[in-house]
């Protein structure tokens, strides 16, 4: 067994503050540089004093006295004040999330790999395999299909016929990569990952149940047959994109379902058959989009959105948690509900919503007094009896 190297940029732990410093973006030194450090660690989690304690907001400050470890150095956000002396050394960072990513990264353990390719691996004899690959145990790779240098395949991973991955792909155990899928360069999928499934394309040989709802909104038709469309295309990630866990990216019916570059799709994902997402999305855990969808650049879409087919959205948008998107999207544009509504008129709703009770109360006690009014109104205009 081997493991797969880190980046040429990076140190080995353990690693003096200085160095740590000096490859951490926005960090500045503070105190004794020479430092050594094995690990980082939450103030709460921390088990030597060889660990930088991370005090990225003021609340893991306060922890610190009832650690039972002597602390030594620390990676600490530069908007929080250091009392002096707490530290014989210590960092500062301006963007604390932006710097964690190289922090981690220096200390992350890497991923185990078999070196070569593992006997139990079935390759056929058209695929080509670069010898700087790591072929994982019960891995399949199908009939002409290319691994890429330094791709990493773990245990169960499968590779269809005319598949190509381009170099430093990682693909975690239980991947599967579809017949004549092409994936770009440093590509990650993580457990489970499908790519390149068969869309969900179905018609009926009459006008059926949902073509009628979508017409009249009301189902005249029925479902008598349900036919295949079958998916002749192919999906395409382009360089640097990750694929979260059991997350699913259907092959097109033609041509094919994309993924620019940079992309980043979490768990549980589904992306459905012919779409184009842009370059640098974030795409965040249960979201479905349906087919034949534009996503442009840089758009964030939160956890369990939906989209209906045939949606655009522009750059830079923003989709929030548990949308129902069922029209297009501006750039730049904020919707969040059910309908997703700009987020401004759906906050204004929900406000007034919550005030129903208080109107309905209102109302009660007006119609109330009305009828008072009305009731005196009434009695006054009764003619006085005289007595004879």
């Amino acid at each position: 067994m081997s493991e797969t190297t880190r980046p040429n940029h990076l140190p080995v732990p353990p690693v003096t503050l200085e160095t740590l410093a000096s490859v951490t973006p926005g960090a500045s030194l503070k105190g004794n540089g020479a430092i050594a450090i094995t690990s980082l660690a939450h103030p709460k989690m921390i088990t030597s004093p060889d660990e930088a304690v991370l005090i990225l907001d003021a609340g893991a400050l306060k922890i610190l006295p009832h650690s039972p470890i002597p602390v030594k150095t620390a990676v600490v956000a530069a908007d929080i004040e250091v009392p002096e002396g707490l530290f014989e050394g210590y960092i500062t960072v301006e963007r604390p999330r932006f710097a964690l990513a190289t922090l981690l990264s220096v200390f992350e353990k890497p991923l185990h790999a078999y070196q070569g390719v593992h006997p139990t691996a079935v390759i056929e004899a058209s695929a080509q395999v670069h010898p700087s690959a790591s072929i994982g145990a019960f891995a399949y790779i199908g009939e002409k299909a290319q691994v890429g240098p330094n791709c990493v395949l773990m245990p169960h991973v499968t590779v269809g016929a005319e598949a190509r991955l381009d170099a430093g792909c990682v693909l975690h155990s239980g991947a599967r990569v579809g017949e004549r899928v092409m994936i770009g360069k440093r590509v990650i999928l993580q457990h489970n990952a499908s790519i390149g499934a068969d869309g969900f394309s179905y018609v009926t040989p009459e006008p059926g149940s949902v073509e009628a709802a979508k017409s009249g909104g009301k189902i005249s038709g029925q479902n008598t047959e349900v036919l295949r469309i079958n998916s002749i295309g192919t999906v395409i990630l382009e360089d640097d994109v990750e694929v979260g866990a059991c997350a699913t990216i259907d092959r097109s019916n033609l041509g094919a379902t994309l993924i620019k570059k940079g992309t980043k799709i979490d768990n549980l994902v589904m992306i459905g058959h012919n779409n184009v997402v842009g370059q640098n999305c974030l795409i965040v855990s249960q979201v479905g989009i349906s087919g034949s969808c534009e996503i442009g650049d840089r758009v964030v879409i939160a956890g369990q959105a939906g989209l209906a087919d045939h949606l655009k959205v522009g750059d830079d948008a923003i989709i929030m948690a548990k949308s129902g998107v069922m029209r297009d999207i501006e750039p730049k544009e904020v919707v969040v509900g059910i309908p997703a509504m700009p987020r401004r008129e759906t906050f204004q709703t929900l406000m007034y919503m919550g005030k129903l009770r208080e109107l309905f109360q209102e109302v009660k006690t007006l119609k109330k007094r009305l009828t008072e009014l009305e009731e005196q109104g009434s009695g006054s205009s009764q003619p006085e009896k005289v007595e004879a």
